[in-house]
């Protein structure tokens, strides 16, 4: 019914976009859509998207924005760009665009901001980004998905995977997050993010895990009591774009474009890296919040070896892919990591804490 109602609504309000549109005589529309607000991190970004690429094009281009889930869920705009009713979006549906985005989400790949950067910025993640232009995706540049996750809950604080066990958890419609909740025991449950609040307050679901940007302007600490912070993972954040529009656009603009994206998702990170510790203040005046590290943060680490294996088994990358991520994500491109470490990472025999 979501889909059905977006349709219309595009149906209707095109026309009359593209009436206002043709007075500035465009050559190219990009819409975008997505579904978190436009104060979030993300919307920001996409803010000074819209204004640097319609200056630096000269108004050849025009952005159109669409913020708050106004277009459907993350799925039915994910869909929209592959379908080109829509040019572009950032979700978490990125795995349509390329299966081996997944490998950002595996726990504990990246453990800091700063990994995280080096790893999102990378030649290896570059490499990621073109393959998607098999999807009929173009990915102009990737970014941290909005920061690390943390858990929140209105059961229990969290302190070991025990604490967790056969609590109901909403997890993103991403199957590694999936896998990730059932290793630490929880009961996860698949939920579009802009269901999350009406679900609490029905009862539907005990908990959820997002970086503390979401869980603020979700205002999930109106409808939770407990915020557990583990880092256990962040996320890739592609700039999906439809590789059919995308191909359209002269030389000229297709530079320009793709400066104008670089420089949005870099602010992006940089709106999501400052926020970070703001957040997490915010919510401590509203929840009640721990912190997990030393013995007990290994106790997670413990359990997500078989993640990993699942998602190799799938085919989608390799144990070699895993050890490159982690070396390029500590020391950087085209750098060495020490045999050990790579032994350790490699053996089917030890555990992914042991490998620490």
């Amino acid at each position: 019914m979501n889909k059905i109602l977006a349709t219309v609504l595009l149906s209707i309000c095109w026309p009359l976009l593209s009436v206002t549109a043709s007075d500035a005589k465009p050559e190219f529309i990009f819409r975008y859509g997505q579904s978190q607000a436009a104060q979030h991190p993300r919307g920001q970004s996409m803010s000074f998207f819209e204004t640097e690429l319609e200056s630096r094009s000269g108004g050849r281009i025009t952005v159109e924005n669409y913020f708050s889930s106004v277009l459907g869920t993350e799925r039915e705009m994910m869909d929209m760009v592959a379908t080109g009713m829509m040019q572009g979006t950032r979700g978490g549906l990125f795995v349509d665009a390329n299966p081996k985005f997944s490998i950002f989400m595996l726990p504990f790949l990246m453990e800091s901001w700063e990994q995280a950067l080096r790893l999102l910025t990378s030649n290896f993640t570059k490499k990621i980004n073109i393959e998607s232009q098999n999807y009929g995706f173009y990915i102009p540049a990737t970014g941290i998905s909005q920061g690390f996750r943390a858990h929140t809950n209105n059961v229990r604080p969290i302190h070991t995977p025990d604490d967790l066990s056969d609590l109901k958890m909403r997890v993103p419609q991403q199957e590694v997050y999936l896998k990730t909740a059932q290793s630490f025991g929880a009961s996860p449950h698949e939920m579009p993010a802009s269901e999350i609040y009406q679900a609490f307050k029905l009862g539907v679901i005990d908990g959820q895990d997002n970086p503390p940007a979401n869980i603020w302007d979700y205002k999930l600490y109106e409808v939770q009591q407990y915020l557990t912070i583990t880092h256990y993972a962040t996320g890739p954040d592609p700039f999906v774009v439809s590789l059919s529009w995308y191909s359209l656009l002269p030389d000229d603009l297709q530079i320009i474009f793709n400066e104008v994206a670089h420089e949005t998702m870099r602010l992006s990170d940089k709106i999501s890296l400052e926020g970070d510790e703001f957040h997490i203040e915010k919510l401590s005046q509203y929840m009640s919040v721990n912190f997990v590290i030393g013995k007990d943060l290994d106790l997670f680490r413990s359990r997500i070896r078989p993640v990993y294996q699942y998602f190799i088994d799938k085919g989608h990358f390799s144990w070699q892919d895993i050890r490159q991520a982690r070396c390029v994500a500590e020391v950087g491109d085209n750098a060495v990591c020490p045999t050990s470490f790579i032994d350790a990472w490699s053996s089917s025999a030890e555990t992914l804490a042991e490998a620490r």
